[in-house]
């Protein structure tokens, strides 16, 4: 559906990943040692044993003149509407290679000040409005996203103000030296989290020379960028038909478009979105140990790359994920912490996106469990490569991922992130509609196989941050071990 609307707004948006990221659970310093669960688990999942049949509701889908695609998702329960939009081509992937952070100081700014109104003007709006606008262009994404909430009553306010500060930005020099400054300060800070330093560390082993690589600015870089390099990037990056806005709430989209109609216009370039290079799975085995001494607890991560979201096998991989380490009812979890008492939790994930993401098992325990969990963590990926899933523990698993799903249909803004995830990544049109199905006719066979080819225990890379003193020894049974200190230079 195509009109006459030409349009500049600067809404919302949330990347939705099309996978779900388990987070790693972290010790209390504060705390004792917790006893193995005596909880008494049944393994059953929450379904019936019919496969569920469902027929998602379809966003209202329009493409104005300018190349703009919009998508609302209605609902009228609430009296509340929340914006999405995803800028692609505008996330960190797009930096110059010596000028990481680049996407991030232009979305951060954002907020900072507009050709109308200052940083202290859009706050004071935003608070008498009751609405909330927030932009972030995230480290591994090619795309920008801008979020943006509020009433219902005053939708067309508070857009209003959001597109006036995607539109018209100004950069205002004394408000980005203020930016760097905070920026300067978390820069340090983050050298005590080992929750960054194996991210670091970790993106650095499995995507090499990949933009993906990156995960953090550094001070050369913020000492570089001016207002005149955002206002470049802003002006080559941020295009009407390279967007996706959703709307999702107590709005129609008749109204949302007549909203759009009365703003200024948001011109379309000639400029296109580049794909970023393709990424793929290391061939060898490095390991890799961030020496912080005196560390208590060691925070391992083991994987390497896997595959796009658009792969065949994601579906499989899905289910092989969910089996391994997608939940405290899955086997690392129950090995490491249930059995073992090694860990406060271990899990794994599936990171899948335009190019070919990591699959990674993580977890965090005492210095002086992790040789044991290493181990643990080993005959782990052994095991769903060599043994074929018991067809009940599939089947459990199976029916896990679809009750997840099957509750999420009740959230008008997950039926958006689903009908975005479409666009984004070209998905056919009954995917999720279809999507229960595919999940429970996976088998015992197709995991195996997954497991096989994307899991290879010779080419794992694998991070370890901790005391240096203590895990090293344990690590140099795996191969060589490259040393880093936590400033991220090689020993």
């Amino acid at each position: 559906m195509k009109n006459k609307f030409s349009f500049s707004m600067r809404s919302s948006a949330a990347f939705l990943a099309a996978v779900v990221c388990f987070a790693q659970a972290q010790p209390d310093a504060g705390s004792k040692a917790i006893p193995l669960s005596k909880v008494e688990r049944k393994n059953k999942a929450p379904v019936s044993t019919e496969i569920l049949r469902v027929k998602l509701p379809k966003a209202v889908e329009t493409k104005l003149e300018n190349g703009l695609t919009i998508l609302v998702m209605e609902d009228h329960r609430l009296p509340t509407v929340n914006v999405r939009l995803v800028l692609q081509g505008a996330g960190a992937l797009n930096d110059p290679a010596d000028m990481p952070g680049l996407a991030a100081l232009t979305a951060a700014m954002l907020k900072e000040g507009t050709t109308t109104r200052s940083s202290k003007q859009i706050a004071e709006e935003m608070e008498r409005l009751g609405a909330s606008i927030g932009a972030s262009a995230p480290w591994g994404s090619n795309g920008a996203n801008v979020s943006a909430s509020g009433l219902s009553d005053n939708t067309g306010q508070w857009l209003n103000l959001a597109a006036d500060m995607i539109l018209n930005p100004a950069f205002p020099a004394s408000e980005l030296n203020k930016l760097k400054q905070r920026m300067k300060v978390q820069l340090q800070q983050q050298r005590s989290s080992p929750f960054f330093l194996i991210q670091e560390r970790f993106n650095r082993a499995i995507y090499g020379d990949h933009p993906a690589a990156v995960t953090s600015p550094t001070l050369e870089s913020l000492d570089k960028i001016t207002p005149e390099m955002l206002a470049k990037f802003h002006r080559e990056h941020y295009l009407p038909q390279s967007a996706i806005l959703g709307i999702a709430g107590d709005i129609k989209a008749a109204d949302l478009l007549e909203m759009l109609n009365g703003m200024p216009p948001w011109h379309p370039t000639d400029g296109k979105v580049s794909e970023p290079p393709a990424a793929h799975a290391v061939g060898a085995r490095h390991i890799y140990v961030v020496d912080r001494p005196g560390s208590v607890q060691t925070d391992v991560s083991i994987g390497n790359i896997a595959i796009a979201r658009t792969d065949p096998d994601y579906v499989p991989m899905v289910v092989m994920d969910r089996i391994v380490g997608g939940g405290a009812s899955a086997r690392l979890f129950m090995n490491l912490r249930e059995e073992h008492g090694y860990t406060y939790g271990a899990y794994s994930q599936l990171i899948a996106r335009r190019f070919a993401g990591p699959w990674i098992a993580q977890g965090s325990m005492r210095t002086d469990a992790t040789e044991g969990a290493m181990t643990e963590f080993m005959n782990e990926i052994n095991r769903i490569r060599d043994q074929k899933v018991p067809e009940k523990e599939l089947e459990e698993s199976k029916r896990s991922i679809v009750a997840s799903f099957a509750l999420s249909l009740e959230d008008p803004n997950q039926l958006l992130d689903y009908a975005m995830t479409l666009k984004i990544f070209g998905l056919p049109a009954d995917y999720w509609d279809t999507y229960p199905a595919k999940i429970m006719n996976i088998t015992a066979e197709q995991v195996q196989r997954v497991a096989r080819k994307y899991i290879v225990p010779e080419n794992l890379q694998i991070v370890a941050v901790g005391d240096a003193t203590k895990i090293k020894p344990v690590l140099d049974k795996y191969g060589t071990v490259e040393l880093y200190g936590t400033d991220g230079k090689k020993k």
